[in-house]
């Protein structure tokens, strides 16, 4: 998933009244961000019991059309995370300039994404996964959410997507709209699955881009394809560098090197597979890549040497680990890793997406929303990148299936909308601006 800024903004959770509207009185807007407008919409903390209770204030920020307006356009970049913050920085606000020419573009930040916890999550666990370290992982995991449960509060049991797909169509109502136009990056596609599901009828036109797949259940055949892209990936790179007198490791055999560094003497194979893995789901860092594995043959270790880096006090893997409650346990966190080491063995299986094997042992097993399959819903455009491991077009393809909507092929990596792809860009803008999805023979890009 496209990696957010680690930004935080404060999002309150209040006891109703003052403030923000609620979704019945609309919203008032004011203004942020050098010309946007911000508001807030609150919403009960629990749509299981939505009466009464505490309410919380979910963060909006619009871009306003700046030509004749076609209609409101909900968007979630991803993450999960807080993205509003982002807005301050031009760059970042410049890649939706081409939807708010005719749309309000209102972007939301998922609930609790917030929170700052007194104490850091836990570093994911290294590949190959030991005993020892998972049960520390596990622990570390449980000490963190004791830690932050009074930052947490009203949101602890209620950060899943289902809960979130409540809040998006709250929005809508306080947006006035009687249908809503959606646009879900990365992980914006697991709400925009939820939404799908839950408020199908209510829905305009809806297009889900680098889609995470919350229809699979099975630990192992859902990271699969995701590990099988990474290890492709490395193929791919190899192919690239014989053929590119600029890379680092060209007249050699990168597969070969690549095989010798994992073996050599004093170089911490984990570390290997955790700085790769973290660099071939995006092409432009090849030529890095390729540079640190001639450094680290040569004995250089610097590439892998780790810098230090913001602490992660937020609740997004909390949020995760809601909607993806694989199985924990270590037998079972060994056998999905066996399982992908025979399907991706040399780097695959160690990028494997959300790091899957064993990412949410220890987290708390509160407010769970399943993996389930979806209901028809055609009208939708879905677009994967064919070689983005994080999010990988088996994803895509299996959601518009089951959707019934149209998937479009794309040659690329993970966000196809939001890193420029001009191709989708163009299906994409046709789709929401006519509602002409693509032809089923549509594909962007040639296959490499």
């Amino acid at each position: 998933m496209k990696a957010l800024m680690t930004l935080l903004a404060a999002v309150g959770v209040l006891a109703g009244g003052a403030g923000p509207a609620t979704a019945a009185e609309g919203l008032t807007w004011r203004e942020c961000y050098d010309g946007l407008r911000c508001s807030e919409v609150l919403v009960p903390a629990d749509w299981t019991r939505p009466v009464g209770g505490t309410r919380i204030a979910v963060p909006l920020l619009k871009i306003p059309a700046r030509e004749q307006k076609a209609g409101v356009l909900l968007l979630n970049p991803g993450g999960p995370g807080s993205s509003i913050p982002n807005f301050a920085f031009p760059g970042y606000r410049d890649q939706f300039a081409d939807l708010a020419a005719r749309f309000d573009v209102v972007v939301f930040d998922p609930r609790g994404m917030g929170v700052a916890c007194p104490s850091p999550n836990p570093a994911p666990l290294s590949s190959p996964v030991s005993e020892p370290a998972h049960r520390e992982y596990a622990a570390a995991n449980g000490r963190f959410a004791v830690d932050c449960a009074e930052a947490m509060g009203a949101y602890r049991g209620r950060l899943n997507a289902r809960q979130v797909a409540h809040d998006m169509d709250a929005v809508r109502r306080a947006l006035g709209e009687r249908r809503l136009n959606y646009f879900g990056n990365s992980y914006g596609t697991v709400y925009g699955q939820s939404y799908a599901e839950l408020f199908g009828h209510r829905v305009g036109r809806m297009y889900l881009d680098s889609v995470l797949d919350h229809t699979r259940r099975d630990p192992a055949e859902w990271a699969r394809a995701g590990a099988v892209a990474a290890e492709n990936n490395l193929h791919r790179m190899a192919r690239w560098c014989a053929a590119d007198a600029g890379c680092a490791l060209h007249g050699k055999d990168v597969i070969a090197v690549w095989d010798r560094v994992l073996s050599m003497p004093g170089v911490e194979m984990s570390a290997v597979l955790r700085w790769a893995a973290a660099r071939i789901g995006n092409d432009k860092g090849w030529p890095a890549l390729a540079t640190g594995l001639a450094q680290l043959e040569a004995g250089d270790t610097t590439a892998i040497t780790p810098r230090p880096g913001p602490s992660d006090v937020g609740l997004a893997r909390t949020a995760f680990c809601a909607d993806f409650p694989f199985p924990g346990d270590f037998s079972t966190v060994k056998r999905v890793e066996d399982r992908l080491r025979a399907a991706a063995p040399r780097l695959g299986w160690a990028a494997a997406p959300w790091r899957v094997s064993g990412h949410c042992s220890g987290v708390p097993e509160v407010g769970l929303n399943p993996p389930a399959a979806l209901s028809a819903m055609p009208n939708v455009l879905v677009a994967n990148g064919e070689h983005d491991p994080l999010t990988p077009a088996e994803h895509g393809r299996r959601v518009a299936a089951q959707l019934g909507g149209a998937y479009l092929p794309a040659e690329g990596n993970h966000g196809l909308y939001l890193n420029d792809n001009a191709c989708v860009r163009g299906h994409v803008h046709r789709y929401f601006l006519a509602g002409e999805l693509p032809a089923p023979d549509a594909r962007c890009g040639t296959p490499v």
